[in-house]
């Protein structure tokens, strides 16, 4: 099975992307790559390899003569330009997977929602910080009512490009409302840190969920280290250097020693708190640009579960 796919964005996610697909077995085959600057990297790699390209974004891609063979294109340019190419794309029947943080589509965190939306025009990828975090809130989410979830994700800086760096309120936004909407939280948070350190350090993300009750203590508490565990597992099949940093933590507070919040006041219940690590595959990006191969990786995953899903429909249809 052939399912041709373009990427528009010829910077670092989507070069990394277009060499994942390039590198894998399919069934996602690179149609063609779609940039504005026909100096970048990214353009020059694409047709070194052999992928039709053209410096002209969105018009450019429309106009390409194998634009009629595309079934889906994955948009990692910015939050402004995905709006843009989306007006310009809805027409023509062709999927976007949106890799910025725009937000037109519904969310998508493929091990939590896909399959509740695998028909949908537009999918959103969230955030690096949303397909790290969103995940763990949903596992905690499946057994217990989670009041509240912060997650802070730190990054190195130097992983950090013009376009993230651009859309920082905006992955803020996305990742909190992610946290509610898919994992499951009834309110949520998020903190980026872009970390300067050199040399740099892997992606870390934390996820705090405050808990209501648990009143049964350990037998509790090992519930949910078997869900947040099996959810582990789960993402690094396709984010293979997605992982624990330590065990997961759970701290209790009675009604004589309540914890305290700014905006609720005094919680009690159980903090279940857990530390990832995400380091990349390094098939285009370095192994500390976990944050930008989580969304690469995600990306892929999904759009191979799209493309085998219609390849089904489509045989089955009479």
């Amino acid at each position: 099975m052939s399912w041709p796919v373009a990427i528009i964005g010829s910077g670092h996610i989507g070069t990394d992307l277009m060499i994942k697909i390039l590198r894998s077995r399919g069934p996602l085959t690179m149609a063609a790559m779609a940039g504005i600057d026909p100096g970048s990297e990214g353009i020059a790699r694409a047709a070194s390899l052999g992928v039709a390209t053209t410096a002209r974004g969105i018009d450019g891609l429309l106009d390409m003569s194998n634009f009629g063979d595309i079934k889906l294109v994955f948009d990692a340019s910015s939050a402004d330009a995905a709006v843009h190419n989306w007006s310009r794309l809805a027409g023509t029947g062709v999927r976007m997977l949106d890799l910025t943080p725009a937000s037109i589509g519904p969310f998508c965190v493929p091990v939590v929602n896909l399959d509740q939306h695998i028909e949908a025009p537009n999918l959103n990828m969230v955030t690096c910080g949303g397909q790290a975090t969103v995940p763990i809130v949903a596992a905690v989410a499946q057994s217990e009512i989670v009041s509240y979830a912060e997650i802070v994700s730190s990054i190195s800086s130097k992983s950090a490009g013009p376009g993230t760096r651009a859309n920082i309120d905006e992955f803020i936004e996305t990742t909190a409302t992610a946290v509610q909407v898919v994992g499951g939280a009834q309110r949520g948070k998020a903190v980026m840190i872009l970390n300067p350190a050199d040399p740099p350090t892997m992606m870390r993300s934390t996820v705090y969920c405050l808990v209501d009750g648990l009143e049964h203590g350990p037998s509790d508490h090992q519930r949910i280290e078997t869900d947040v565990l099996a959810m582990v597992d789960r993402v690094s099949t396709y984010v293979p250097g997605y992982r624990l940093k330590q065990r997961i933590q759970f701290e209790t507070f009675s009604a004589d020693d309540p914890l305290y919040l700014p905006q609720t006041g005094k919680f009690t219940g159980t903090r279940v708190t857990v530390l990832l690590e995400v380091a990349g595959a390094g098939d285009h990006l370095p192994a500390y640009a976990g944050n930008l191969d989580i969304m690469t990786s995600a990306a892929k995953v999904t759009a191979e579960r799209i493309a085998r899903h219609d390849t089904e429909t489509a045989g089955a249809a009479p």
